[in-house]
C-alpha cells in the first residue's frame, strides 16, 4: 500500500482531533470520501499478506474510525418494491448502505440483507437473506454468506468460502492495531459457528457446525499431538487443511471430578482427504 503514504499521513493527522474540530475542517471530509472509495474498492485493507504473514493496516482502521467521528446521524429510507414506507435506517452519515449495482456482479438475494458503504464485495460473491456485512470487512471471489451470517468489521473472508447459516464472524475495529478475523481461500464454516478475536483460519480448513473459536478457548489437535492457543504476541491460527469439531475436556479439581464437569473446546480431529473435499464440495452453478 505504499502509493497511498500520503493518504495514510492524511488520515493519522486528522484522526488526532476530535468531532468538533474536524467538522470545522472541509478537507478531512474529502480525504475521508477518497479512502472510503478505496475501501469499496477493495484498494485499501485493514489487513494483507505480506511476506505469507497477515499484517494489519492500523492507518486503515484509524480512516474507518475517523468517519465514525466526522459523521452525523442521518435518516434513510429504502422503499420496498420502489414505493411504501419501506425500511427506516438511522446511522452515520459516513456509513449509509453500499451502493452495489449490477456491473459489481454480485448477488444480494432479497429479503433483508444489508452491507455498509466501506466494504468490499468482490464478483460471484453471493449473500443469501438476511445476512449483514460491515465496514471494512472484505469477502473476495466465489465466497458465499448463508442466511442470518454476520460478516463483521474488518474481517477479511477469502475466495470460495462459505459461511454457513448463522455463521458469526466477529469484528475487530478496536484496538486499531488487533488483528481482525481472517479466513483464508476455500474454508468452509459449518451452521452456528463464532469466529472472534483475531482467529486467522487458514486455507481449506473446516470448520465444522457449531464451533467457538475465540482467544480465550485452546484448540485441541489429535491429529498432531499439539495445543494451539493465542498469545500475547499473536492470535490463534488455525492450520491449513484443519478439520474442527466442537469437543470437550475435562476440569481439574474434587468439585468437577465429583460431579462430572468438562469444559467446550474446539478439537482438530484430522486435516482434509478426499473424503472431506466431497463432502464441502461447493456447487458452482450457485454462484
Amino acid at each position: 500500500m505504499g502509493q497511498y503514504e500520503s493518504l495514510k499521513e492524511d488520515i493519522l493527522g486528522f484522526s488526532s482531533l476530535g468531532a468538533a474540530a474536524l467538522w470545522e475542517i472541509p478537507e478531512a471530509r474529502t480525504v475521508f470520501d477518497h479512502f472510503k472509495q478505496l475501501l469499496n474498492a477493495g484498494l485499501v485493507r485493514a489487513a494483507e499478506k505480506s511476506g505469507g504473514e497477515w499484517v494489519v493496516n492500523a492507518w486503515v482502521k484509524e480512516g474507518i474510525l475517523l468517519g465514525m467521528r466526522l459523521g452525523r446521524l442521518q435518516e434513510s429510507h429504502v422503499p420496498l418494491d420502489g414505493h411504501g414506507a419501506g425500511f427506516t435506517f438511522i446511522d452515520k452519515d459516513t456509513y449509509p448502505l453500499k451502493a452495489i449495482t449490477l456491473d459489481n456482479n454480485v448477488r444480494i438475494v432479497p429479503g433483508g440483507s444489508a452491507v455498509r458503504d466501506g466494504s468490499y464485495l468482490a464478483p460471484s460473491v453471493v449473500m443469501m437473506p438476511p445476512a449483514y456485512v460491515n465496514v471494512g470487512a472484505y469477502v473476495d471471489e466465489g465466497t458465499m454468506i448463508d442466511s442470518h451470517a454476520l460478516v463483521g468489521s474488518c474481517a477479511q473472508v477469502g475466495k470460495k468460502v462459505h459461511l454457513s447459516a448463522g455463521v458469526q464472524v466477529g469484528g475487530v475495529l478496536e484496538p486499531v492495531g488487533a488483528m481482525p478475523v481472517i479466513i483464508e481461500d476455500e474454508v468452509m464454516v459449518g451452521g452456528n459457528c463464532g469466529i472472534y478475536e483475531g482467529t486467522i483460519v487458514r486455507e481449506r480448513a473446516v470448520i465444522g457446525t457449531g464451533v467457538i473459536l475465540n482467544g480465550s478457548t485452546p484448540v485441541y489437535d489429535i491429529a498432531l499431538n499439539t495445543v494451539y492457543r493465542k498469545t500475547a504476541e499473536a492470535p490463534l491460527v488455525i492450520p491449513a487443511g484443519a478439520v474442527v469439531v466442537a469437543g470437550s475436556r475435562k476440569i481439574k479439581g474434587d468439585f468437577a471430578s465429583e460431579h462430572g464437569l468438562s469444559i467446550y473446546t474446539p478439537v482438530i480431529i484430522k486435516y482434509r482427504d478426499e473424503r472431506t473435499d466431497s463432502a464441502t464440495a461447493l456447487e458452482e452453478a450457485l454462484r
